[in-house]
């Protein structure tokens, strides 16, 4: 029975892979899409253009058994990770009966896109491991080694800023994960956005930059936006009890205090690029670890939440909290407090915002409350770290500000990296920049000329 209805399910899938586009079915691919029609087997949302993916062949084998039912009451709570919702159940089913299997345990092939800026040799690990259909490096030439080091595969390497909206729309693929670094996330997110996907956010210049374009385009088509930064996950978290909107009094974004916390403003002067790379708890990218030392990634982040929140910025507190153990909070107008704790482990916000409203086990590590003996906080330095309060700023005068203020800092940041400026001339140049910037208009031409404007003048300034 299994051999027939394999070999059955191989010729449909052949057949399907091979027809054309609607608009021009005739002769015989026409009737044998009306056949697999009528069977129950396709529907209007299948696309001919492409070839049948391994998760619509695990679908289509449901169908052909006949299982349909059995599957929609499989209440099995484990399975791939990496499966659409809309067809969860089915695919896992069919892995239960052995008629699929994964490529792990919990993995069974994304059928979609990977993206990355120039790790070759963790692109290639990783395409080999999931098999996506799509593999873009946005560094050209790293793109063209990955393809000659993966051509024995059939996943299709694209290279360039641009390939990243082809990964953003792929038709497989429900959910997109934002998480490049910097503006460039722009615009791949509202690409996915229109395309009808399901937005896990962890590039929070998209909407430092483009919140009222990207927050519009969520709202028309009534798309969920589902935080991963570890501060914006833990107060989507706290939020899932909160019975009315009326009930939230603040929010509370906690802070590591980066390397450089109990710092004055007079001994930041001569710290160097290898020391502010140096984040006592988390494991970052250089852009992101420099930010953490400026603290203008805490600031970045009083804007994302005032956008995924709505909530202006007097209402969004910053706590310094060494420990890194609470991630963030939520206080409520009855003065309770609700917190998400847990271990420094990014694994714990990005499952959650792709299992969400499940709860799975995870590899990070349990919290270990009395081996961590106690927890404390302190109001963030001001004047030593000023780019938190110019983030504020930009937030207030709102407009194209706080892009300028973004595009500012990505160009003061690349500069101090090369060691071309001082770590005090990051704070600077992002407020001269700003100063610059007149409100205007939100527009996406806009946002990516402000951006474009406020590089320049950072990189005329530093010569």
């Amino acid at each position: 029975m299994k051999k027939r209805l394999l070999s059955l399910l191989c010729v449909l899938v052949l057949t399907v892979s091979v027809i054309p586009a609607a608009s021009a079915l005739e002769g015989e691919a026409a009737r044998a899409a009306d056949t697999l029609s009528t069977l129950g087997l396709i529907d209007s949302t299948y696309n001919l253009d492409a070839p049948a993916t391994r998760a619509q062949a695990a679908v289509l084998l449901v169908h052909l058994a006949g299982a349909e039912q059995a599957a929609a009451a499989d209440n099995w709570l484990a399975g791939f990770r990496d499966v659409p919702a809309s067809i969860a159940q089915e695919v896992n089913y069919a892995a239960r009966q052995g008629w699929i299997t994964g490529v792990t345990a919990t993995a069974f092939r994304p059928d979609a896109a990977l993206t990355a800026n120039a790790s070759v040799e963790r692109m290639e690990e990783q395409v080999r491991k999931f098999r996506p259909r799509l593999a873009v490096l946005t560094d050209e030439a790293a793109a063209r080694d990955l393809a000659v080091r993966i051509q024995d595969t059939d996943t299709k390497v694209l290279g360039g800023h641009a390939a990243l909206m082809d990964a953003a729309v792929v038709p497989e693929a429900d959910t997109v994960v934002t998480a490049v670094v910097g503006m460039v996330g722009l615009q791949p997110t509202l690409a996915a956005l229109q395309a009808g996907k399901t937005l896990a956010l962890a590039n929070k210049e998209t909407l430092v930059a483009g919140g009222a374009i990207v927050m519009e385009a969520a709202r028309k088509r009534n798309l969920p936006i589902l935080p991963v930064d570890s501060e914006h996950s833990a107060i989507f978290q706290c939020l899932q009890g909160c019975p009315e909107r009326g009930a939230l009094k603040k929010l509370v974004l906690t802070a590591s205090g980066g390397p450089f916390f109990g710092r004055s403003r007079q001994e930041l002067a001569g710290v160097t690029r290898e020391q502010a790379l140096r984040h006592p708890n988390w494991d970052m990218g250089a852009k992101i670890t420099i930010d953490s030392a400026t603290m203008m990634n805490k600031g970045l982040e009083v804007m994302e939440a005032s956008w995924l929140f709505d909530l202006p910025e007097h209402r969004i507190e910053v706590v310094v909290h060494r420990e890194s153990v609470i991630h963030s909070m939520v206080e409520y107008q009855d003065n309770a407090v609700v917190a998400q704790l847990g271990v420094p482990d990014m694994a714990v916000p990005i499952q959650y915002a792709l299992t969400y409203p499940r709860r799975m086990p995870s590899p990070a590590g349990e919290l270990d409350l009395c081996a961590l003996g106690k927890l404390t906080f302190y109001p963030p330095d001001r004047e030593a770290f000023p780019c938190l309060e110019l983030c504020r700023e930009a937030l207030r005068r709102g407009g194209l500000v706080p892009a300028a203020a973004n595009g500012a800092n990505e160009q003061a940041v690349a500069l101090f990296l090369e060691g071309k400026i001082g770590f005090l001339d990051i704070p600077r140049l992002v407020e001269a920049a700003m100063d610059r910037q007149d409100p205007g208009v939100v527009t996406l031409e806009a946002v990516l000329e402000a951006d474009r404007e406020a590089r320049a003048f950072v990189a005329g300034a530093a010569h």
